[in-house]
């Protein structure tokens, strides 16, 4: 378990506040508003723009942290016991500070503009049943996400020169398909930070509980379903390795 100290902490404040500036930023620039927001907005640059600030974020900050910059990150990360839980909560702490800062940002920069989308606000779209169903669309995209993150940066057999691109694919895809349906978030501190500024907590629980239940689910599977076979993998090459 790697030491956390003051540098992870301002690492994770600093890379937060600028994932959420950038996501912010452009979802008030390339997604319509009104009772049809889906329709009219270019949710393929939003899906980019959220993987490439990411992979970037990770490859530039991350070498302090670990690169969370995501509350429900940083729990699957303290599941899998590579984090203290006393680091995790600052972590969120700092998490969640850094997200209010990025969409302040935002909104210094972009008050008009972001006023008529509510400083990009994650909302449950009218084309799900409801609140419900949008926790769900929340846990599938963290399941995903952080999934990923065990799989390629923390498991046992982890190819950390590919995580960087495979964590901001996984945000990518998740923002192209989900972004219609509930904005999305998939990240309660970058919900947290469009949601005060707005002064708008709208279906919060859907925000908070959906990458809760996301991220433990991501990890119940990692560890139940592939963990042995990377243990099994790493056992079989093991003995070549020490020819």
């Amino acid at each position: 378990m790697q030491d956390r100290g003051l540098a992870a902490y301002i690492a994770e404040l600093v890379g937060t506040l600028l994932l959420v500036f950038f996501i912010t930023a452009v979802g008030v620039l390339f997604v319509s508003v009104g009772d049809n927001a889906q329709f009219g907005s270019d949710f393929a640059v939003v899906g980019l723009v959220y993987g490439f600030v990411l992979m970037v974020l990770i490859i530039g900050i991350g070498i302090a942290s670990g690169g969370h910059f995501n509350p429900a990150i940083t729990l699957g990360a303290a599941l899998m016991k590579k984090i203290a839980w006393v680091d995790a909560a600052i972590y969120m702490l700092a998490q969640l500070s850094g997200g209010v800062l990025g969409a302040l940002l935002t909104k210094a920069l972009l008050e008009d503009e972001g006023r008529a989308s509510n400083w990009a606000l994650p909302v449950v779209s009218p084309l799900l049943g409801g609140a419900t169903q949008g926790a769900i669309v929340e846990a599938l995209g963290s399941f995903l996400l952080v999934l990923t993150v065990l799989v390629v940066a923390l498991g046992i057999k982890a190819k950390k020169e590919w995580a960087p691109l495979a964590i901001g694919l996984a945000l990518a895809v998740i923002a192209m398909v989900f972004g219609p349906l509930t904005g999305p978030g998939v990240n309660p501190a970058r919900w947290f930070g469009s949601a005060l500024v707005a002064t708008d907590f709208t279906d919060a629980w859907v925000y908070v509980v959906g990458p809760i239940v996301g991220s433990v689910l991501a990890f119940l599977f990692y560890k139940f379903v592939l963990e042995k076979s990377d243990a099994e993998e790493e056992t079989a090459v093991a003995p070549g390795a020490q020819k």
